[in-house]
């Protein structure tokens, strides 16, 4: 008896990575950290310079952390002054690049970030197992840090 299912093709692959990033960048605008933890896989490799001075910045490694990365992160700003422009959206095959712009200002201290970002996504079996962000992690520091 033969198997006469086949090997998704390098096109499918990446339709399907990119309808996942697009459902995630959909789920993060929404503010819907339930369909963040179905998006995302039981075990992340996640990547985000750690930033003491930072409060939303921190070390995850399952699902539901990735997702609660959201909820932490409008806690410590104000979401009406948050925006993010995504001006490259590149994929191949389980891995998508996102590159843009992003500014916030921090509720504690009042003060304002801003600075590119590029985002490695990489999607596998429908759901994101790779989130590395690499963004201007100075300016946010520095906006997370009080007046002398």
């Amino acid at each position: 008896m033969s198997d006469t299912r086949t090997a998704p093709t390098g096109d499918q692959v990446a339709e399907v990575t990119r309808s996942v990033v697009r459902d995630f960048l959909t789920a993060r605008m929404a503010g819907d950290t339930g369909r963040l933890v179905e998006l995302f896989a039981d075990e992340v490799d996640w990547l985000l310079a750690e930033n003491p001075a930072v409060p939303w910045i921190r070390p995850r490694s399952t699902g539901a952390e990735a997702a609660a990365q959201f909820t932490e992160l409008t806690e410590h700003t104000v979401p009406e002054d948050a925006w993010a422009s995504v001006d490259t959206f590149l994929v191949d095959g389980t891995d998508a690049v996102l590159m843009g712009r992003l500014s916030g200002t921090v509720r504690a201290t009042g003060k304002s970030f801003e600075g590119p970002f590029a985002l490695r996504l990489t999607v596998e079996a429908g759901r994101i197992t790779r989130h590395h962000l690499y963004e201007n992690s100075l300016s946010i520091a520095q906006a997370c840090l009080p007046d002398r």
